[in-house]
């Protein structure tokens, strides 16, 4: 959450009225169940009264979906903190704190750390889900990057699903609803959110983290609809100046040299962006994980219980260094993206199209390649980096998917 006083937990969710909406309405019915005894179901929206009627009902299983940064597991873990709040999700309560703070012990949160999440993982989770809820209210698992789930985890899940525990509760977040196998999407309500308009996310960061407006606005564009990338664009200078050299590559490609060092410094900046954060995660993971074996502890059963703990760090790093190949082709798309974002640009100016620039801050130089060049060629270089962002994932090296990128945007 941000600096401001919260009104609810939903204050988060940027441009989403509809969504928030309608979360709204599921929570409230979740509520009139449990003041029935009963559980979520299929039959809840007929039998929570006229006012449960259509999407407004609760359901054991929900879906969320939308474009990178457009806040689904925003939503997903606002509506877990509604049904499990007494005012449905007033975000002062010391429910909702545990909920958003991720420490509720009712809300089991599920993000793959690698590049997959594998069914002796899902297993076990579905295992801990089946599990009645400590406070009473529901039992919610908010899996986030649904969509990284194996063939086999995602059969494991959809047994779960078809066969749900009494007051349990699944959020799935994914970017399309075709992420995810049709079994599981056909059983799941989905709940779609949009690209939220640079104005509501100025408007959000403004209130809730005190960012200047015109400061919150010029990153929002820049973000183009990913609010978590905007307020790290307002926030942190690292994150602004590596926005900036990517920026620099269209016109400082003008030859085969310059290309393939493009491509370098583009892969060089990304692998140093998920190293600097791989190291703040990595580190307190493994003092944590050597402080739970006893690791400078002294006492009966000490010695023996520390012995094992070679083999949990082995498993720990190995998880870890998924995490960071993860991390790294995390960060070389958003460094693609924001290379889309400029010949959008271009192609918007040549166009002369009524809509605002997601990189105002270099209008003039967006113009003046809008000039030297036309919209075919501003075509050719977005797909090219489009390409780029395929070949990555599918697991092309970075460097080599890169430097055919660099040099498709020299021949334009």
């Amino acid at each position: 959450m941000g600096g401001g006083a919260a009104v609810s937990v939903f204050d988060d969710l940027a441009g989403q009225e509809r969504v928030v909406a309608e979360l709204r309405r599921a929570a409230a019915v979740a509520a009139a169940v449990l003041r029935r005894g009963g559980e979520a179901g299929a039959s809840d929206e007929a039998s929570a009264g006229p006012a449960a009627g259509g999407r407004a009902g609760m359901t054991h299983a929900w879906l969320f979906t939308g474009p990178p940064g457009s806040g689904r597991s925003v939503a997903a873990r606002a509506f877990a903190a509604a049904l499990l709040c007494p005012d449905l999700g007033c975000g002062r309560c010391p429910s909702c704190h545990q909920v958003l703070a991720g420490t509720h012990a009712d809300v089991l949160v599920v993000k793959p750390e690698g590049l997959s999440y594998g069914v002796r993982q899902t297993r076990n989770l579905v295992l801990r889900a089946a599990t009645a809820p400590f406070g009473g209210h529901w039992r919610v698992v908010l899996f986030t990057d649904a969509d990284r789930a194996t063939e086999q985890a995602a059969n494991a899940l959809l047994k779960a699903i078809e066969e749900p525990a009494a007051r349990t509760v699944w959020l799935l977040c994914a970017p399309s609803p075709d992420d995810l196998a049709p079994t599981i999407r056909s059983r799941c309500r989905l709940v779609t959110l949009r690209i939220p308009p640079a104005a509501a996310i100025a408007d959000m960061l403004a209130r809730r983290d005190g960012i200047e407006p015109d400061r919150a606005l010029a990153a929002a564009r820049a973000a183009q609809g990913h609010i978590g990338r905007a307020r790290r664009l307002a926030t942190d200078p690292e994150a602004a100046r590596h926005r900036a050299e990517v920026l620099r590559v269209p016109s400082s490609v003008d030859g085969i040299g310059t290309a393939l060092a493009a491509a370098a410094r583009l892969v060089a900046a990304a692998d140093a962006e998920a190293a600097a954060v791989t190291a703040e995660l990595d580190e307190p993971e493994q003092a944590d994980l050597r402080r739970a074996f006893g690791e400078g502890s002294s006492g009966k059963g000490v010695a023996k219980a520390t012995r094992g703990v070679a083999g949990a760090l082995k498993d720990l790093t190995d998880r870890q260094k998924s995490r960071a190949t993860r991390l790294k082709r995390d960060a070389l798309d958003r460094a693609l993206l924001d290379l889309v974002g400029f010949y959008r640009d271009v192609l918007a100016v040549q166009f002369g199209a009524p809509v605002e620039l997601a990189n105002s801050d270099i209008e003039q130089e967006i113009r003046r390649v809008a000039g030297a060049t036309t919209a075919e060629s501003a075509l050719r270089r977005m797909q090219a980096i489009m390409q780029c962002r395929e070949r990555i994932d599918a697991n092309a090296h970075p460097l080599l998917a890169a430097e055919a990128m660099t040099l498709a945007l020299l021949a334009g």
